[in-house]
């Protein structure tokens, strides 16, 4: 078994949104983060907090995630 430290980068791969509404009146806002395993068939995935409605959405990290926003 390996661990955390081996399976997943020092910077997350990912970010995850909870979105709610649709088109431009769409708000996003950031919730988890995500790092790809090493062999690219996993993440691990860390909740800053547990949504409970609207849609989940993983998207590649940027440099600077923003706190929220509308698409």
């Amino acid at each position: 078994m390996t661990t955390t430290a081996q399976t997943v980068a020092t910077k997350p791969t990912h970010r995850l949104y909870i979105v709610t509404g649709d088109g431009k009146n769409a708000s996003w806002k950031e919730v988890a983060a995500a790092w790809q395993h090493r062999d690219g068939k996993g993440f691990n995935i860390v909740l800053d907090v547990l949504p409970i409605a609207g849609k989940l959405v993983m998207r590649e990290a940027k440099d600077r995630a923003p706190k929220e926003q509308a698409q």
